[in-house]
């Protein structure tokens, strides 16, 4: 995979290399009047220009138009998911743990440090490019592609950011090769209000004694580092939020029972126990007090995370019940040829086009460095909608063979549903999108 992606990146800066210095020199030959060339970055901002009409203005190419590199991860991902991953996913959905197996094909094809840059040993790519490899992950196995996507979208990204160089010389390497990291911020009173938390960091010396509970934490039990979210000075509320990166040895920290949940089974959910962890103070994260501000640039990025993991979920179930429909029959006819069929059909696909062009636009958006706080709510909040939506649908379209085991149609039903409650409810979401129509300008 790290192969491909680097021959992707020779592909796409050769191609440019050529196109521009051809024009400088007027030595491009088209053969065909209205001939463009597709002129891309490895990932963001693809603009065509029109060469025959002395036109180079740069306009927007399709938010759906992908540069050789992403296409390269696509198809790749594509095919390990369905070599390596879909062969298992009924087991580790009954058994609710994720193999050994397709762990290590992730790392090994360096699906866990997508952004990382490779002096830490990661696939150096984009976070469109990561959110690609979570929609491919989700269309086989949501509860993979969360694995993936936390992995990406959180923990490394948080300490490429933030971390001091000792942080990330100590840290991006094992995340990139073979070990999982987890994030701490939801509590039992701290939920939708996330930053109400009870969690307290008590300096002590050069120390810090961290002491609380977290739930639903994701790859907890599999995870080598934690980064915790934990109010290092109460007095000042929220602004007393301090992130702490703590090691999985550390004493006192334990990890309860796994959580059995409805769906995304096989994603791993724990409880975190804190008993008077000992952090060293050089173990912050950041800037103390800052850990509120993380939160909320990280959910951003996750939100649009998850609605690549929706979107796929959607694509996924969609495509294994359509050919059913062409192939059933019932009153001598084709399920697919009664009209109404068609146009629910038609219905869930605009739908789902409509989402994966929310989430593709957040994910450009926030690589251009652009503000993406309502894109990411948007994106996440329908995405997550049409999710629901098109299980639900595949599910009455297939019938009662749809309700049962035999086929896969039931897990995304039952996979779709904590898309609507993690990283930030729906009605969380809608929220966040009213407060920014309400910023504004009028």
């Amino acid at each position: 995979m790290a192969a491909s992606l680097g021959a992707a990146r020779r592909l796409a800066r050769k191609a440019v290399h050529c196109v521009s210095t051809a024009a400088r020199h007027g030595n491009l030959h088209l053969h065909r009047p209205a001939a463009q060339v597709l002129v891309r970055s490895k990932s963001v901002s693809a603009a065509t220009v029109d060469l025959t009409s002395g036109d180079t203005h740069m306009r927007p190419a399709p938010l759906d138009m992908l540069s050789d590199e992403e296409k390269m991860m696509r198809d790749a991902v594509a095919r390990l998911a369905a070599e390596q991953i879909e062969p298992l996913v009924r087991e580790m959905d009954e058994k609710s743990q994720l193999s050994p197996s397709v762990i290590q094909a992730l790392f090994e094809n360096g699906l866990m440090a997508i952004e990382t840059p490779t002096k830490y040993g990661g696939t150096n790519s984009t976070f469109f490019v990561a959110n690609l490899v979570i929609e491919e992950l989700a269309k086989v196995d949501p509860a993979v592609s969360v694995f993936c996507d936390i992995q990406n979208t959180l923990i490394n990204t948080l300490i490429m950011k933030l971390g001091t160089e000792e942080q990330k010389d100590k840290y991006l390497p094992r995340l990139a090769t073979d070990m999982v990291g987890s994030f701490c911020l939801s509590e039992p009173e701290a939920g939708s209000d996330a930053f109400a938390l009870r969690t307290q960091a008590v300096k002590q010396g050069d120390h810090y004694v961290i002491t609380g509970q977290k739930i639903w934490i994701s790859s907890a039990d599999l995870a080598g580092v934690f980064l915790v979210m934990a109010n290092a000075k109460p007095s000042d509320g929220y602004k007393g939020i301090t992130c702490f990166i703590v090691d999985s040895d550390a004493e006192g920290l334990s990890i309860g029972k796994k959580e059995d949940k409805l769906g995304i089974r096989a994603s791993h959910t724990c409880t975190v126990n804190f008993d008077q962890v000992k952090v060293p103070e050089s173990n912050i994260l950041g800037q103390f007090g800052q850990g509120y501000k993380y939160a909320i640039s990280m959910l951003n990025e996750g939100r649009i995370g998850i609605g690549a993991q929706m979107v796929g979920l959607a694509e996924g179930c969609f495509s294994r019940t359509v050919p059913y429909t062409m192939e059933r029959k019932q009153f001598g006819r084709r399920i697919w040829d009664f009209q109404g069929m068609q146009h629910q059909i038609a219905h869930v696909a605009t739908q789902i086009e409509a989402a994966r062009m929310l989430v593709y636009n957040a994910a450009r958006r926030k690589e251009a460095g652009l503000p993406v706080v309502k894109e990411a709510s948007m994106a996440k909040y329908f995405a997550s909608e049409v999710a629901t939506l098109t299980t639900s649908k595949c599910i009455e379209w297939m019938g009662g063979v749809g309700f049962t085991k035999d086929y896969p149609i039931e897990k995304y039903f039952r996979d779709c549903k904590i898309g609507t409650i993690y990283e930030g409810t729906s009605n969380i979401q809608l929220n966040t999108i009213a407060k920014c129509i309400e910023r504004e300008p009028k």
